[in-house]
């Protein structure tokens, strides 16, 4: 889809006016794009943060309906959206044209998975974990570190929340940190272990921020870390990934055995 508009610098002035930003990052960000794989919690803060920002392409990519239980922490959408039953992709893409229509917004009404993920992965540069599970996590981590792409984990449960920045092959990859993906019946969730609203917010503001920098030509910028927030507890953690994967022979970044793609129809 096509740009509605050309974008109007004053728009974006603001930002433009932080001397570690400034015009040429945000050019650059008007040409980048971006895959946001989950329209849900993570997603939605995620991808309208870059919307107001100015990124030029967005790609939403979620199977889902918006519900009712879904309002306290899942931005872009309202109570009209959750009776209409609408696909969350859908109501997420026409509100983010509303807010800035020189961004294009593509809406995919499919999950994400190793058969279809060079095809919704292999033009952005970036990509935005919203999802709520290990399994699509892994694949997107392979697909990563397979193509050399950048990707940003996050993760809410109640009040705490986390995220990390995957560089490849700068940065350790998701599988340095965690194996495997724990098993569906014992893996939390927001359904069962609840969530609230603000840390998902806090937490997607992150990943958005991240994402700019990246996109803008900023990458001196990312953040080394995983960042461990608790909203409830008020406290905050740093980890220097690099350290705790030094030596490590992982199978991903390391063996490069791709093992959550193996399914996938097109490999790149």
């Amino acid at each position: 889809m096509a740009n509605i508009e050309k974008p109007n610098p004053n728009r974006y002035q603001r930002q433009m006016a932080f001397a570690a930003f400034g015009v040429k990052a945000q050019a650059a960000l008007s040409a980048g794009r971006a895959l946001v794989v989950g329209v849900g919690g993570l997603g939605t803060w995620t991808a309208e943060l870059l919307a107001r920002a100015g990124v030029g392409f967005l790609r939403l990519v979620d199977p889902d309906k918006v519900e009712l239980a879904n309002i306290h922490r899942q931005g872009l959408y309202d109570e009209a959206d959750a009776v209409a039953g609408r696909l969350k992709v859908h109501a997420a893409a026409e509100r983010i044209r509303r807010i800035n229509s020189s961004v294009a917004v593509e809406a995919v009404a499919q999950r994400l998975g190793a058969d279809n993920m060079d095809r919704l992965g292999g033009d952005v540069g970036v990509i935005l974990d919203g999802t709520d599970n290990f399994q699509t996590r892994f694949v997107i981590n392979d697909y990563a570190v397979k193509t050399g792409r950048a990707w940003i984990f996050a993760g809410v449960i109640g009040a705490e929340a986390q995220t990390m920045t995957i560089l490849p092959p700068r940065t350790p990859c998701l599988r340095c940190i965690h194996d495997s993906p724990a098993p569906v019946c014992v893996e939390p969730t927001c359904r069962g272990a609840g969530v609230l609203g603000p840390a998902v917010a806090a937490v997607a503001a992150i990943q958005a921020m991240e994402a700019i920098k990246i996109l803008s030509g900023r990458v001196e910028a990312v953040s080394p870390y995983l960042f461990k927030i608790d909203l409830w507890a008020n406290s905050t953690q740093r980890i220097d990934v690099s350290v705790s994967a030094k030596g490590l022979d992982c199978p991903c970044c390391k063996q490069r055995r791709f093992e959550y793609l193996q399914e996938m129809k097109n490999p790149s």
